[in-house]
């Protein structure tokens, strides 16, 4: 199981910029990240789906709209650059 979950929907445009971010972050760590979109996700929908993407590490929310590299790196015991 990846603790990387990234949250989208079609024609997002921040989606786009979020999951260059996680590749840097993956190309950097070596942590992989999975991409749900919440449209095949009810609950994901209810909870997530005015903020999208949001970033999920090991389940639980760790930003939304854009993600944070130094903070996730450092939060994946990574040393920011």
């Amino acid at each position: 199981m990846n603790r990387l979950t990234l949250l989208t929907t079609k024609e997002c445009h921040l989606c786009v910029a979020a999951r260059e971010a996680l590749d840097l972050v993956a190309a950097r760590t070596g942590e992989e990240w999975t991409e749900v979109d919440v449209a095949d996700d009810d609950a994901y929908a209810r909870d997530y789906g005015d903020r999208l993407p949001v970033l999920l590490l090991d389940g639980r929310e760790h930003g939304y709209w854009d993600v944070d590299v130094p903070r996730l790196l450092k939060d994946l015991g990574a040393t920011p650059a």
